[in-house]
């Protein structure tokens, strides 16, 4: 009978698309979970495929909102992508990409991203590197520099209903200039970042939700909980991280200063921060932040020419890059030039000549055009070129995800 990829028809077929990848972490999606995840994913975004009748893979789109340097696009968040292990090699991951893509085209969305579980699977369907995470395992005693400024404003710890009132309007104001944020809906606010059940503790204790008020106003959260191990001389505390910003310095500065000065803690761990993010330079022991350095999102430009529009009215003069591969949508392939705040096919020798993948590393300006020509996936097509590609892609600030999904 052979394999069908299509979307998913009911509920039923929902959880057994999410158990597809659920079966390698030992998940077996309830119709609850499944019922709560369809309020953030629609069943018509999930696609399975099909043989004889029963679903071996799966793959789903959230709708979002992604932020560009200088502007929003409509942005496919692909996730829960899996193939049972009994259908391995058989080409499943590859139709299933080529169906969320003619989806994504057909629904205008010429941005997707995601989050890699393997960092070598998706360069092959034109996704490029397109942001870093630094990872924190930070000692209590790194804290913040002793020049700072004294404590400003106050910390309240505040309940689940006060917090869905209070943080959604604080993220959106850091949302918008902040490339590499994504869009949330209340029901995400509810069920993901707010979600308390034990199941997603994780072995830590509860959710805590702290709001910095300066000038009393809300201007920073954080967002928290407390996990224990050992005992005796060998019982030790982490402060983890869900998530901390402000809306400005002061807010961030207040916001970390809570974290590190919590009682009886030895540890304060944070897996999303910016590699550019000011608690580097807050800090007053750089080493003992313990930071490391990994991938976080993977950008896809779907179509070319509209995720360069996005960007054109932030460019200086006129470039023209060439994409000179793109594995499953060719339409995507040539030179184009972006000039006056529009972009058009051109004819042009172009500035820089690059992969899709590339251009998707370029995009949120996590890597400038002259980084990728250093490490052989650009070159330049005409002299002055790399110059003109950056402008055209350059960001004043490292792109930042701060949640996974």
């Amino acid at each position: 009978m052979g394999f069908r990829v299509r979307t998913v028809r009911d509920l039923g077929e929902y959880r057994a698309a999410l158990g597809s990848i659920g079966h390698y972490f030992g998940w077996i999606p309830s119709e609850e979970d499944a019922e709560r995840f369809a309020r953030l994913l629609p069943l018509e975004r999930m696609h399975a495929v099909v043989e004889d009748g029963e679903i071996v893979a799966g793959a789903g789109v959230f709708p979002f909102e992604l932020t560009i340097p200088g502007g929003r696009v409509p942005c496919a968040g692909v996730t829960v992508v899996g193939v049972l292990p009994s259908h391995r090699r058989r080409g499943l991951l590859r139709r299933l990409m080529e169906a969320q893509l003619a989806e994504m085209q057909a629904r205008g969305e010429p941005v997707a991203a995601l989050w890699a579980s393997e960092e070598t699977i998706y360069g092959r369907f034109g996704y490029g590197l397109a942001s870093l995470t630094l990872m924190l395992q930070a000692e209590r005693r790194a804290g913040l520099r002793a020049t700072l400024p004294p404590r400003e404003g106050r910390v309240r710890l505040i309940g689940q209903e006060e917090a869905l009132a209070t943080l959604p309007p604080l993220y959106e104001r850091v949302r918008r200039s902040t490339p590499g944020f994504l869009s949330r809906s209340r029901e995400w606010w509810e069920l993901r970042l707010l979600d308390d059940r034990p199941e997603r503790r994780r072995g830590a204790g509860p959710l805590n939700r702290a709001v910095v008020e300066l000038d009393g106003r809300p201007a920073g959260y954080a967002l928290y909980r407390i996990a224990q191990e050992g005992s005796g001389l060998d019982w030790r505390k982490t402060v983890r991280v869900v998530e901390a910003l402000g809306v400005d310095a002061r807010a961030t500065r207040e916001a970390w200063r809570f974290l590190f000065e919590i009682d009886w803690t030895d540890r304060v761990e944070y897996w999303h921060l910016p590699v550019d993010h000011p608690l580097l330079l807050l800090s007053g022991r750089l080493n003992l932040l313990r930071g490391t350095v990994a991938d976080a999102l993977w950008v896809r430009l779907v179509d070319v020419p509209a995720a360069l529009a996005a960007r054109a009215g932030r460019a200086a003069g006129r470039a023209t890059i060439e994409v000179v591969s793109d594995p499953l949508v060719p339409g995507n392939v040539g030179a184009w030039t972006v000039e006056d705040g529009g972009v058009r096919r051109s004819r042009r020798r172009p500035d820089v000549r690059l992969s899709v993948q590339a251009l998707g590393s370029a995009y949120l300006g996590a890597f400038s055009v002259h980084a990728l020509a250093a490490a052989e996936l650009a070159e330049e097509g005409a002299r002055g070129g790399l110059d003109r590609g950056d402008a055209l892609l350059r960001s004043t600030v490292a792109p930042w995800c701060p949640e996974i999904f």
